[in-house]
C-alpha cells in the first residue's frame, strides 16, 4: 500500500457522492448504506487517507456479511471473507450461484466493465451488525465497493502493475496478509468496537 496523502472526511464524502449518488436509479441501490458506513468510520476512527493498493492488497480486503442482495445463498458469511475468497466462491458456484442471487449477479455483471473508481475501507470494522461477527478485527476492512472489487477480480481487471485508489479510515498500515487468506493472528480478533 502506498500512501498518497491525508484527506478530510468532507473530501471523501464529496468524491463518494459524486461517484455514487444516493438517488441513482438502479435496482438495489445501496449508496445510502455506503454513505452511512463512511459516517460510522468517521465517528469511529476520524482520520482518512488516499492510498494506492496493489492487486494482492485488494484481494486481501476483508468483506462483511453479505446475503447477496436478498438472494438464497450468502456471498459472504458472517465471519467474513476476503475479496479473493469471495471471487473464488462465485467461480466455484458457477451458474447456480448466479441463479440463486439474481440481483447480486446483475450488479457483478454490470460492474465488470465499470470504471475503476476508488473503494472505501477502514482499518477496523464499523459498529454495524453486518460487521459484528468478523473474525478479522484489524487490517483493510470494506466500507463500500464490495461488488466492484469482486467484479473487477472476476473480469481480471485488477492488474498487478496498476494500483487501485482507496480512501481508508484510520491509520493505514501495509497489509501483511497474503492474497485470499486472513492473517492467522487476526482470526481470534480483539475486542469488538
Amino acid at each position: 500500500m502506498r500512501l498518497v496523502h491525508p484527506v478530510t472526511y468532507d473530501q471523501v464524502r464529496a468524491v463518494y457522492l459524486r461517484d455514487h449518488p444516493a438517488d441513482r436509479p438502479h435496482p438495489a441501490n445501496s449508496n445510502r448504506d455506503g454513505e452511512k458506513a463512511l459516517a460510522m468510520a468517521e465517528d469511529l476512527l476520524g482520520a482518512w487517507s488516499l492510498v494506492r493498493l496493489t492487486r494482492e492488497e485488494v484481494l486481501g480486503v476483508v468483506l462483511p456479511w453479505h446475503l447477496s442482495e436478498g438472494g438464497a445463498v450468502e456471498l459472504v458469511p458472517r465471519s467474513g471473507l476476503t475479496v479473493g475468497e469471495a471471487a473464488d466462491r462465485i467461480r466455484a458456484g458457477g451458474p447456480g450461484m448466479a441463479a440463486a442471487n439474481p440481483v447480486c449477479a446483475r450488479k457483478l455483471e454490470l460492474l465488470r466493465s465499470a470504471p475503476l473508481t476508488p473503494v472505501y475501507l477502514s482499518t477496523r470494522p464499523v459498529p454495524h451488525s453486518d460487521y459484528g461477527d468478523l473474525r478479522v478485527r484489524t487490517g483493510l476492512i470494506h466500507l463500500d465497493g464490495l461488488h466492484r472489487m469482486i467484479a473487477w477480480e472476476l473480469s481480471r481487471r485488477l492488474s498487478p502493475g496498476e494500483p487501485l485508489e482507496a480512501f481508508v479510515a484510520g491509520s493505514p498500515v501495509p497489509a501483511t496478509q497474503p492474497p485470499h487468506r486472513r492473517p492467522d493472528t487476526a482470526r481470534t480478533g480483539g475486542p469488538r468496537p
